[in-house]
């Protein structure tokens, strides 16, 4: 979603601005600037562009600046414009935000009621100028920041500059992300620790209804009530892969590439010849496993399909039931907590607004315990939450998620083992399981030497604009997985089904431009599907099947088979989403999107 970088110095920081700006590049965006100020000159500089990051490099190079703030926005409210773009500015005070005010309308009429004139059509442009109202009361940038913010509802991340203290940076945060990166003779703040990097591995984290006030000299955090609070600097010691697409045409290809190595990492330390080791979700993880008799899990997109797939395994393997909700949905309806429910919030960024809002509700509502899956260390999510699995999977620029997904369906099965191994699962079964894990990177890899052909086939889809996934039973979430993927970044409408509910509608929809992309293993409903299949292929519908060798599945006329290579049952849902990503991947390149940065999408959705 939305990015910020700030930064306050003894040097021009204009170059540190642009670079962290071109680090968060991949959360999505469609518009850029940045406000500085030159101490020497005192006045406030600010450049805003409609587009990408270089045209505001272009206009923004020969820019003098030691204290600065930056943003690139993903519009919602007002469409993409250089007047909405932010920073927003009030005669001699700039900001950037992140989230969303919720009562801005009624704060942008009192407003006006005061004389001021609203110049864009966004939220964010309110805040500006209810600062500059504060500061008629209060003596200090700090002080007008944080009697602003107490007006305010929903949420936000701000970072604000006035050219009457042009030596210091004020920033603010409610339920969106933000970080201070501490350097020498000089600081920065950004939404995400990545757009520091460069010039830091020293960060502090602001917990929601802090205020921090930065300079060269260091900074001071206050909480909601305006006492001091002491904070430890913490050294990122995670492997930060780069974010080069290095012989890679798209980042998303790489990521699918990474995969085998994503999943070994995701693997280590984590099982042993013949068992999972539950210390992995932290030392409090044995106890409260005991008392577990159900499971809630709450999660967005491509997160919430591996929350599907881990009901399946959950209640198949262990017999704990299982219920699974999109995270938007949850924290808006009344619910009924179960005794001993754990409850389970998966995301790759831990900075998803509506999976942290229901995370807050779950607190409040009596379950046994909270666990985070999650990708990033330091996130929200992560740390307000008890019990913690940390997916491996290494930055993910694409949009489209791919090896945190399926680093994700690592850290549940893991997660149903060491649950299972205390209701039905026995010593022999885990071993099983934890063998075919073990295996799994080997797989992954193999899989993967299929992408010539599946390069082939793609060509088959350039020119459709529908299309139907089916699965069935585990391998129905890994259709939706498949759905979603080709719809994101192929902009080819497409829908998911159980195979078995072909004839309760979806059937209608077949004829011999709708391609139907079969997930079918073999397994014990393999004949269920085949007999669904039969139903596509009688109403003359092109079909495309994802089996193994012994499936059974011949090409013909009507029937493509992409050849998967056999793997154990209880890891099929993992490799069968290898060649799916594969898929969506050729028929985007095919059709010329822009496969890394989908239109009207954003890699971290950390607003409502």
């Amino acid at each position: 979603m939305c990015g910020i970088v700030a930064a306050v110095a003894k040097r021009n920081i204009v170059a540190i601005l642009l670079e962290g700006l071109k680090r968060l590049e991949y959360r999505g965006y469609d518009s850029a600037g940045m406000a500085v100020i030159n101490p020497e000159q005192v006045h406030l500089q600010l450049h805003r562009v409609l587009g990408k990051v270089g045209g505001l490099e272009e206009v923004a190079s020969n820019l003098q600046g030691h204290v600065g703030i930056a943003h690139t926005r993903w519009a919602t409210h007002g469409k993409p414009s250089e007047q909405n773009a932010h920073p927003h500015v009030c005669e001699e005070i700039a900001i950037v935000h992140n989230g969303i005010i919720e009562n801005y309308q009624q704060l942008r009429e009192e407003l006006k009621s005061k004389g001021y004139h609203f110049n864009s059509q966004t939220d964010s442009e309110t805040i500006a100028f209810l600062i500059h109202e504060c500061k008629k009361h209060h003596v200090t940038l700090l002080a007008s920041v944080q009697a602003a913010i107490k007006k305010l509802k929903g949420a936000y991340a701000i970072a604000v500059i006035s050219g009457h203290e042009p030596h210091t940076v004020v920033v603010a945060r409610k339920d969106s992300p933000l970080v201070i990166g501490v350097g020498i003779e000089e600081n920065y703040i950004a939404s995400d620790p990545l757009a520091l990097r460069q010039v830091t591995d020293r960060f502090v984290y602001l917990d929601d209804g802090e205020t921090a006030e930065i300079t060269v000299d260091g900074f001071t955090i206050y909480d909601k009530q305006g006492a001091l609070v002491e904070r430890e600097i913490e050294r990122a010691t995670e492997a930060m892969e780069s974010t080069d697409k290095g012989s890679f045409r798209h980042f998303m290809l790489k990521e699918i590439f990474e995969q085998p190595k994503a999943l070994k990492n995701t693997l280590l330390g984590r099982i042993s010849q013949d068992k999972v080791l539950e210390q992995s979700f932290g030392a409090e993880a044995g106890q409260i496993f005991d008392q577990v008799e159900n499971v809630q899990i709450v999660a967005c997109g491509t997160s919430y399909h591996a929350g599907i797939v881990a009901k399946y395994w959950l209640e198949d393997w262990a017999g704990i039931p299982c219920s699974v909700e999109v995270a938007s949905e949850f924290r808006y309806r009344k619910t009924v907590v179960r005794p001993n429910t754990l409850f389970v919030t998966i995301s790759q960024s831990g900075q998803t607004a509506d999976t942290l809002a229901a995370l807050a509700e779950a607190k409040k509502s009596g379950y046994l315990s909270t666990l985070a899956i999650c990708n990033v260390a330091n996130s929200a999510l992560v740390r307000e939450s008890e019990l913690v699995f940390l997916t491996q999977a290494g930055i993910e620029i694409g949009v489209a998620s791919t090896k945190a997904f399926t680093t994700q369906l690592v850290a549940l099965q893991i997660l149903v083992i060491a649950l299972g191994r205390r209701t039905q699962l026995s010593p022999e079964r885990e071993a099983e399981l934890v063998n075919a894990l073990t295996d799994l990177p080997v797989f992954a890899a193999a899989v993967l030497q299929i992408n010539n052909y599946i390069q082939q086939i793609s060509n088959h889809f350039t020119e459709k604009h529908h299309s139907l996934f089916l699965g069935r039973g585990v391998q129905y979430p890994i259709a939706l997985e498949g759905a979603l993927k080709i719809k994101e970044i192929s902009y080819i409408h497409a829908e998911a089904y159980p195979s078995g509910e072909l004839k309760h509608g979806p059937l209608a929809l077949v004829d011999s431009d709708m391609p139907v992309i079969a997930v079918a293993p073999s397994g014990e409903l393999l004949e269920k599907i085949k007999s669904n299949l039969e139903e596509v292929a009688a109403r003359g519908g092109k079909l495309y099947v994802f089996a193994d060798e012994h499936a059974g599945f011949r090409n013909d006329e009507q029937t493509t088979v992409i050849k998967v290579p056999t793997c154990p049952e209880s890891i099929a849902p993992i490799i069968y989403t290898l060649p799916l990503q594969l898929l969506s991947y050729h028929v985007a390149v095919n059709k010329g999107t822009d496969v890394d940065q989908p239109r009207n999408l954003a890699k971290s959705v950390t607003v409502e």
